[in-house]
Formats: structure tokens, C-alpha cells, sequence
């Protein structure tokens, strides 16, 4: 998740996070996964999903839900 610098600390981030989270919530879904860089720079994105209850799980794109 990344924000324009002129938005960044603004809490656009939250407001798009929170929205998928409704949004899965009216769907029905049982599971979100995120997925984000291992990389310093997607630190405040990790962050941001764990303030929002998300855990590590590490890579899933070869799991099978």
C-alpha cells in the first residue's frame, strides 16, 4: 500500500484498508491475505495491516486456501 507523499500520515491508507476489509466483511469472505515486499520501504504498509489484526503468514501464492 503506498500514498502520495502530499497524502502520506493523512490516513488514506486506513480509509482503503478499511474499505477492503467492509467490503470482504459484505461479501461473505472468510479469509483476506495481504501480500507485501519483505523489503524496508513496505514497513509502514506491514505496520499498517498489523494495527488492523493481520499476521504474518509468510508467501502464499502456491497455497491452496
Amino acid at each position: 500500500m503506498r500514498t502520495v507523499k502530499t497524502h502520506c500520515r493523512r490516513g488514506v491508507a486506513s480509509k482503503i484498508l478499511e474499505h477492503i476489509i467492509k467490503e470482504a466483511e459484505r461479501r461473505g469472505y472468510d479469509c483476506l491475505n495481504l501480500e507485501t515486499g519483505a523489503f524496508p520501504e513496505f514497513a509502514p504498509a506491514r505496520s499498517l495491516y498489523r494495527r488492523y489484526g493481520f499476521e504474518y503468514r509468510g508467501p502464499f501464492a502456491e497455497r491452496m486456501f
